[in-house]
């Protein structure tokens, strides 16, 4: 298996494990918070586990050299992480993955403030695109069962703390950033233990609990691991695919009803990022080719 193939192995394998977290908060009967806490602590215990029976103390030594740049990862990820499930708890499953679609919008951002990189015409258009769909579903969240605009809210901040997360670490590219992540999850979580229900929740929830916890662990590490090897655009096709399978998923399984207004919207911002990154993605392959 060649490297990009790996690549696009890992990651379409990481985004089938995060599918079903948003399942998994609708069946946990448990407090957001709580859900939260138990999600960080045993994905980052899995995860932890894992690095250091492949890297030992060297995983100290990698994180410890990634500076600023990866304490800021740890940071935003860790309140991306509570606020996914902030989110889900208090609007629809569909605006939830439909408004962190928009990830790739806010990324390009950041990176046009904090690293001086241009933005293209594509991006502009395709940002003035999402923002249309985005616009759609926040006017819906008023009308939709289950749906309101503080989860909104907190969805638009998990894209915006993930894209920031992202942008953090361009310049770390060569490093994997996997021993990071159980330091986020652990730490969010110990920070959570005073608000969370620890005892009350998990002899009753323990399966859907620890099934939870893995789910996160997989897809994490997956999707940390796998853009390693393949372009951006080739990332935010891949990550498309849970905007699509997420709500479907809950809505088969729970008859959570997405509403007429998020799947309009979520079809302008899929639709919008679809066509910009197989712009992107054609260019790419294209160069490729009249390199060899």
């Amino acid at each position: 298996m060649n490297e990009h193939v790996k690549g696009l192995a890992l990651t379409a394998i990481g985004v089938l494990f995060i599918v079903p977290d948003s399942l998994f908060v609708r069946l946990i009967d448990a407090s957001a918070i709580t859900i939260s806490f138990w999600r960080n602590l045993l994905a980052g215990v899995l995860i932890l586990s894992f690095v250091l029976l492949t890297d030992g103390p060297r995983a100290v030594t990698s994180l410890r050299q990634t500076g600023r740049a990866g304490l800021a990862y740890v940071v935003l990820f860790g309140i991306a992480s509570i606020s996914f499930v902030m989110a889900v708890a208090n609007t629809s499953v569909a605006n939830v993955v439909f408004i962190l679609a928009a990830m790739p919008v806010f990324a390009a951002l950041f990176s046009r403030v904090f690293l001086a990189e241009p933005l293209s015409t594509r991006m502009v258009l395709t940002m003035l695109g999402v923002f249309v769909g985005l616009g759609i579903i926040l006017r819906g969240s008023h009308e939709t069962a289950g749906a309101h605009w503080t989860g909104d809210l907190f969805a638009l901040v998990v894209a915006a703390c993930f894209a920031a997360a992202l942008t953090a670490v361009r310049s770390l590219r060569a490093r994997s950033m996997l021993p990071a992540i159980p330091l986020s999850f652990i730490g969010t979580a110990i920070l959570m233990a005073p608000f969370a229900d620890i005892a009350g929740s998990f002899p009753t929830q323990w399966p859907l609990l620890m099934g939870h916890g893995f789910f996160i662990a997989m897809a994490a590490s997956l999707m940390t691991l796998g853009p390693r090897y393949i372009s951006s655009a080739e990332v935010s096709l891949l990550i498309l695919l849970e905007s699509v399978l997420a709500p479907l998923l809950v809505w088969a399984a729970l008859g959570e009803d997405p509403g007429i207004w998020a799947l309009v919207g979520g079809a302008v911002v899929l639709a919008v990022l679809l066509v910009s990154n197989l712009w992107v993605l054609m260019r790419y392959r294209r160069a490729q080719s009249s390199s060899r």
